[in-house]
């Protein structure tokens, strides 16, 4: 069955509702888990960014922080579920495709995430990562709810 599974958060208590269940599946197969947080990349709405100066040092700096937060948690949730565990982070403006490429480079052979995390109106209006990653994953995809 199952040997590794990708579990991506985005620290919404979805997500981690998402990776508890990812957990126990993961628990009951025998299987290691990789979990990824995607955060996107510092883009200025303006054309105008000679006054951003410092902002995306600033805003890098802040996303990485709360992405290695939220990876130490899924991490220690990981280890207390006794499931193998290894976590990945990355910087995207296109979050589905990059959960899709990190599954394929670790060896994934499964992808298990919440049918929505962060995201509210801009997530209906443009459409779930969970969506896309559906559309377009040759990986089998759980998606808890």
């Amino acid at each position: 069955m199952y040997k590794h599974i990708l579990i991506p958060i985005d620290g919404s208590a979805r997500a981690y509702a998402g990776l508890a269940q990812g957990l126990g599946l993961a628990r009951a197969l025998g299987a290691s888990v990789t979990v990824l947080t995607v955060y996107s990349a510092f883009r200025p709405t303006s054309m105008e960014t000679v006054h951003l100066e410092g902002v995306h040092t600033e805003y890098a700096r802040e996303a990485t922080e709360s992405a290695k937060t939220y990876l130490a948690q899924a991490s220690a949730q990981a280890s207390a579920a006794g499931v193998p565990c290894t976590a990945e982070m990355r910087e995207s403006n296109d979050p589905a495709q990059t959960i899709i490429d990190v599954a394929m480079t670790q060896g994934c052979d499964l992808i298990a995430m919440a049918s929505r995390g962060h995201g509210g109106l801009a997530a209906v209006l443009l459409g779930s990562q969970t969506q896309k990653v559906m559309a377009h994953s040759t990986l089998p995809v759980i998606v808890y709810r």
